[in-house]
């Protein structure tokens, strides 16, 4: 078993036990994505792509029950990789989270890839259904009017504050398209924006709430 196999078996058992917006349904999305758009980006590493693409949300703090343990490094031992490899892998899962618009500047081609690909899933139609789905696990408020979104958080802010699912949408999924790395990450995160700002104008036109 190569160590793409493996680690596809060992992160679905931890997937399964999270929400419908980061199960690994949301994984093979971002592994199409990645592949997407690889295919422009000829000298980018596939295994490291694939193995980060795999590993990325393991130790996502949203779902981790206890904070001093790593998913992600439990699971990259198991992997027998070198050592360089894991640096890389690591790197390239920092740079993916958003974290109220801290994020690191991804320092290689397959960190931008990776990024661009799990950002994808976030936008257009599967966003906003991953969107709700996880607002609905956390019990929160579909939308309210009278929340203003926030600017210029801090990475705890971002992280802190319970709001309505819509205002999500202008946190944070509304600023992805302006931050995609790639040309073809950023050619598909125009066609998917647009479909958000469609939907969020019929939301408008059905609550009549200016939201």
């Amino acid at each position: 078993m190569n160590p793409i196999e493996k680690c596809e078996l060992l992160v679905k058992e931890v997937y399964k036990h999270f929400d419908a917006s980061h199960d690994f349904q949301h994984i093979e999305r971002v592994r199409k994505n990645a592949f997407e758009i690889v295919e422009t980006e000829p000298y980018a590493d596939r295994e490291i792509i694939e193995l980060a693409v795999l590993l990325h949300d393991v130790s996502d703090p949203k779902y981790a029950k206890d904070q001093s343990k790593s998913e992600e490094t439990r699971i990259i031992q198991l992997l027998n990789l070198s050592e360089e490899k894991v640096i890389h892998i690591k790197e390239v899962i920092k740079s993916i989270s958003f974290n109220g618009g801290n994020e690191k500047e991804p320092k290689s081609i397959e960190a931008k890839i990776v990024r661009d690909a799990d950002r994808l899933d976030a936008i257009g139609a599967v966003g906003i259904a991953r969107t709700f789905a996880y607002g609905g696990a956390k019990g929160r408020k579909l939308y309210d009017a009278s929340e203003t979104p926030r600017e210029n958080m801090t990475e705890v802010e971002y992280r802190s504050k319970e709001t309505a699912t819509l205002t999500h949408f202008y946190e944070k999924l509304l600023l992805l398209v302006d931050g995609m790395t790639t040309k073809k990450g950023k050619e598909l995160a125009m066609e998917r924006h647009a479909f958000m700002e469609l939907f969020l104008q019929n939301l408008r036109k059905e609550t009549g709430e200016l939201i």
